[in-house]
């Protein structure tokens, strides 16, 4: 079961998101908040896989809850979930340690399917998010240490599989099942590989992989 906090200051959305949610069995909805300060309590209280955080809310803003979550309580991955996607929030979003970044205009599959993929380990950007993440990394206009190219030369022949697979997206299961590896080392390889790489996420991490040609797409 994957346990799913809801962060947004507008009730009516925060019950549309979890009537979504809803439809996912394997989902759960542990708590909502209205705020950042909440949002950060209730990751406190409750644990959960993942916080889906809205960008602007009262007191706390989402990416200041995004960044302190992410630097105090690790073990939940945080999603941004907002109307903006201009890229300014993108690039602060991902720097300041979510997994993932949705719209609240996407279709309500892309919900879904981001929750599960950063519950897992992975990263999430939405189609239309990474299409602009993808042509500010073309343009050079990306702002932030986001569209840094990083050298890979201290990563292993190991670390560099590693590094292709979760830019490509796959979940930690995903590459274990891949290069047959348990997924307790595919963590370990990961968190070797942000720390060689000066990056804070696996998002900053697949861009490093996108930047460097190992997706084939670079």
């Amino acid at each position: 079961m994957v346990e799913v906090l809801i962060a947004d200051d507008e009730a009516m959305v925060r019950a549309g998101v979890r009537a979504i949610l809803a439809r996912d069995p394997a989902i759960e909805v542990v708590a909502e908040a209205a705020d950042g300060h909440e949002a950060v309590e209730a990751v406190r209280r409750h644990r959960p896989a993942l916080a889906l955080v809205d960008i602007q809310m009262p007191g706390l803003d989402g990416i200041a809850a995004a960044a302190r979550i992410h630097r105090e309580l690790p073990g939940t991955g945080v999603v941004m979930l907002t109307t903006f996607g201009e890229d300014d929030f993108i690039a602060r979003a991902l720097w300041e340690g979510a997994s993932g970044f949705l719209l609240k205009a996407d279709d309500p599959r892309e919900l879904l399917a981001g929750v599960h993929a950063v519950a897992a380990g992975g990263a999430y950007l939405s189609p239309r998010v990474a299409a602009r993440v993808l042509e500010g990394l073309r343009s050079g206009r990306l702002p932030g240490a986001v569209s840094h190219r990083r050298p890979l030369d201290r990563l292993t022949g190991r670390e560099r599989e590693v590094l292709a697979l979760l830019g490509a997206g796959l979940s930690n299961a995903e590459i274990g099942a891949r290069l047959h590896l348990v997924e307790g080392t595919v963590k370990a390889h990961v968190s070797a590989i942000l720390g060689k790489l000066g990056v804070r996420n696996r998002v900053e991490a697949a861009i490093a992989a996108y930047e460097a040609g190992l997706t084939g797409r670079g």
